[in-house]
């Protein structure tokens, strides 16, 4: 990348998602495996790594919003496509025209999307949300008889079709909490009382990553995995479980200069030098995702070599101390702020860092920075 190509780039290997894909189509025995490429496929590029994972075996794709779902559609994709997460004036006519499946979580919610229904004169896909315990977005218990009488007679118009029932997990990644278990019994009596109300889900699902990849009883028909596909453990103090990070972010050096003895670096002085030595102007900062608490608590890979950031890191630039420059950086070379590769800063360090988890970490690098996809059948 010396002295060719962009200056920031997050670089993401569709060859890792497909790697990671299978490891979980492995986990899901012989349940279907639903691949979430929410905000952007958290990041990644949600059209390249919606196709990646259903090459690689998903059936399934599942993102927030209808709009993200129309953009799938729109980029070729006609596999299953499920939408979660919708203000109850949200235009369900698109999702019905685009043949998106959209879920619902009130009265209200399926109100709408009937009254979409009937005006474009088809069939709406709709499944039901449920709130096991997470108590965010789900139908709650006091409100589900309701929505089971109004789903049953929308199914006896043919208004809508009931396809699956679903759920959201609170605390997965702790394997051995009591609530899983708790959320599990629960949703098995949403489960019974849909069918004992004569509207039998044609699949129901519930696990995440992190019950995808330790809790094998809870499959069901089909499994939701997220952060797991882009290869980052929803359990990194437990196992990487055998996944591949997709996502390198790195930067083309902008400058190398000298700084003597005693010298401050960056605003407030924060970080005086303790001999004279070289530093890396790097021109990535906090507008591009690279968070101002993690000035001096990171360090940068370039030429397979570890540098420390020091001074705090700017809006649009940090700084990294090359001691006395053996290897000879120069303006131009690579310097990886987190990636794949055992010796580069991995985004869990970023996460330590900052009090986080990965997930933010990856969703992070923004504006200036361009995406740049390889591997797979691009």
């Amino acid at each position: 990348m010396n002295n060719a190509g962009p200056q920031l780039e997050t670089l993401v290997d569709l060859d890792a998602i497909a790697h990671n894909v299978r490891i979980l189509v492995e986990h899901a025995g012989g349940a279907a495996v639903m691949v979430v490429v929410k905000a952007d496929g958290y990041n990644h590029g949600a059209v390249e790594v919606g196709r990646a994972a259903l090459a690689a075996g998903a059936r399934e794709l599942g993102v927030t919003t209808i709009a993200e779902a129309v953009t799938l559609r729109e980029a070729g994709i006609t596999a299953p496509i499920l939408c979660w997460l919708n203000a109850s004036d949200a235009d369900f006519g698109a999702a019905i025209e685009h043949d998106i499946e959209v879920a619902v979580s009130s009265v209200a919610h399926l109100e709408a999307v009937a009254e979409a229904a009937r005006r474009l004169g088809r069939q709406a896909t709709v499944s039901l949300k449920v709130d096991t315990g997470l108590n965010r977005n789900g139908t709650s218990v006091t409100e589900f008889p309701r929505v089971l009488e109004l789903l049953k007679q929308l199914v006896g118009e043919q208004t809508v079709r009931f396809r699956a029932l679903f759920s959201h997990l609170a605390v997965a990644d702790e394997p051995e909490h009591p609530a899983t278990d708790m959320q599990r019994d629960r949703f098995l009596e949403y489960v019974a009382a849909a069918e004992a109300h004569g509207l039998p889900p044609e699949l129901v699902h519930l696990s995440n990553s992190a019950a995808a990849l330790t809790r094998p009883d809870l499959a069901f028909d089909m499994i939701r995995p997220g952060i797991a596909i882009y290869g980052l453990s929803p359990m990194p103090e437990i196992s990487d479980f055998g996944l591949r990070p997709a996502m390198t972010f790195r930067a083309r050096i902008a400058l190398v200069k000298q700084v003597a003895a005693g010298e401050g670096v960056s605003y407030g002085h924060r970080w005086h030098a303790d001999r004279d030595t070289t530093v890396a102007l790097i021109p990535a900062g906090y507008a591009d995702g690279v968070p101002r608490p993690l000035s001096g608590r990171i360090t940068v890979e370039i030429g397979g070599e570890r540098y420390p950031n020091v001074g705090r890191i700017c809006m649009d630039q940090l700084v990294v101390d090359l001691g006395d420059n053996p290897a000879g950086i120069t303006v131009g070379d690579t310097a990886v702020l987190f990636g794949a590769e055992p010796h580069q800063p991995h985004a869990d360090e970023w996460a330590t860092a900052l009090g986080t988890i990965n997930y933010e970490v990856v969703c992070a690098p923004r504006g200036r920075v361009l995406r740049t996809h390889i591997g797979g059948t691009r």
